[in-house]
């Protein structure tokens, strides 16, 4: 995403940057399917230079033709069909998050309006804080794509009262993942958190390149994380919405909590993430043990207020 947030980007061809993120997405996805994995033969003594699969051999399983995939994989996306994206999707083997980026791609790559410099606000519904606080026994968080913690429960805001201690608002969980040394201790299985944490980022940039804020974050944690760098290259997509997370929390030891999300009406950047204990388990115990300690320690603040306070520039109004 670099250059995206240049003073001269104005003068730019805003597509390019869909366009080159078309082409290395297409070619990570291109390069880690063999052609056994593909059904296609192979002829004894055939010595491949690439990686994976052909441009050729992409197109003879979508269905079209080898100049037109070509095209499309250097960023070429006006007017691409519905039936050519599905042929794309099962001959690359993506799944469904794979897919819906490449579509927010394809779609980006088409659009014609000027960079959003400035994002909106996310702004977190009084109503929802109220759901949010009626479930006192579940911590419970508003979050946005990008992985800011907009707002939280009393024991929510206790149980990632480490990624609260980051001075930086909104307190956000990529920074907390890749910058913070306490990291890889409260996260049991730090590897794969921060696999989706990338993740999810990819995701989200794919809907909005121009997201000021986004940019700045991947901008910060390239040039801060080499674990993040290298994992941003991969160009790996996921849907993170249920599972297990493994923590180790300073108060109370080791928690196994099972974790869901759930979309909220202000769009797909912004969601409900709860996390419950198996009954009667020692993570029960030890999320009630928690619970205790946050009813007597709520020193933690109360919610996460988006960090605009500089005065809006009128060229910066968004969509």
């Amino acid at each position: 995403m670099a250059g995206r947030n240049d003073p001269q980007g104005s003068n730019r061809d805003i597509r390019d940057d869909f366009r080159a993120e078309i082409r290395e997405f297409l070619g990570t996805r291109r390069a880690r399917v063999t052609p056994e994995q593909a059904g296609l033969p192979l002829y004894g003594g055939e010595r491949r230079r690439v990686t994976g699969l052909r441009r050729e051999e992409v197109a003879l399983l979508a269905g079209i033709s080898s100049e037109y995939y070509t095209r499309l994989e250097r960023g070429n996306a006006t007017g691409v069909s519905e039936s050519v994206i599905e042929g794309i999707a099962q001959a690359l083997q993506l799944d469904e998050a794979e897919r819906i980026h490449l579509v927010d791609l394809l779609r980006g790559a088409g659009t014609t309006r000027p960079p959003r410099r400035r994002p909106a606000q996310q702004r977190v519904r009084p109503t929802v804080q109220r759901v949010l606080d009626s479930m006192a026994g579940t911590p419970a968080f508003v979050l946005s794509g990008r992985g800011d913690i907009l707002a939280a429960n009393r024991l929510g805001r206790a149980l990632f009262s480490p990624v609260y201690a980051d001075p930086v608002r909104p307190p956000n969980n990529a920074r907390f993942v890749f910058l913070s040394p306490h990291a890889t201790e409260f996260f049991r299985h730090w590897d794969e958190v921060a696999n989706d944490a990338v993740a999810m980022l990819r995701a989200e940039a794919g809907r909005d390149l121009y997201d000021r804020r986004l940019s700045d974050l991947i901008g910060e944690l390239s040039t801060r994380s080499e674990e993040f760098r290298r994992r941003w290259a991969a160009h790996n997509v996921r849907m993170h919405t249920t599972g297990v997370k493994l923590l180790h929390h300073p108060v109370v030891g080791d928690l196994d909590l099972p974790f869901e999300t759930f979309p909220l009406g202000d769009g797909p950047s912004q969601f409900l993430l709860t996390y419950t204990a198996e009954p009667a388990s020692p993570s029960h115990d030890a999320l009630n043990l928690l619970a205790s300690w946050a009813a007597t320690n709520d020193g933690i603040e109360r919610s996460a207020p988006d960090d605009d306070s500089e005065s809006a520039d009128p060229a910066e109004t968004p969509d």
